[in-house]
């Protein structure tokens, strides 16, 4: 069975940073393209980060460029989130996906996803 487990959220006051990690078992996950998305109380899922297998490919979401960094580590099986300069609006659940499509892990449709991880900040 495929698994996506998210780690490294936690609470932070606004203009702080934290470093979510997301580890794939149960297969590899070569050629995958990985993203990230998150989920505030009471809205919908929101694109935040994707990229592709070799890394050439990177796409943010406006409301996070500049301050969010995606990142990967194929030996590991592992996608990273860097977010620094944290804002309250950035509290979520973040949750990491994982597709053989980039556009698909764009849109949200991706195959696997994790169970997410909690990032608070605090004003």
């Amino acid at each position: 069975q495929v698994q996506l487990v998210e780690s490294g959220g936690g609470l932070v006051q606004a203009g702080g940073s934290l470093r979510l990690s997301c580890g794939a078992s149960g297969r590899t996950f070569s050629g995958f393209a990985m993203g990230w998305f998150r989920q505030a109380p009471g809205k919908g899922r929101e694109f935040v980060a994707a990229i592709t297998w070799t890394g050439s490919t990177i796409y943010y979401a406006d409301s996070v460029k500049g301050r969010f960094t995606i990142s990967r580590n194929n030996a590991k099986n592992a996608v990273f989130l860097q977010m620094n300069s944290l804002k309250p609006e950035d509290t979520a659940v973040y949750y990491c996906a994982a597709d053989l499509r980039l556009n698909v892990v764009r849109v949200g449709d991706s195959d696997y996803w994790g169970q997410g991880t909690q990032v608070t900040v605090s004003s």
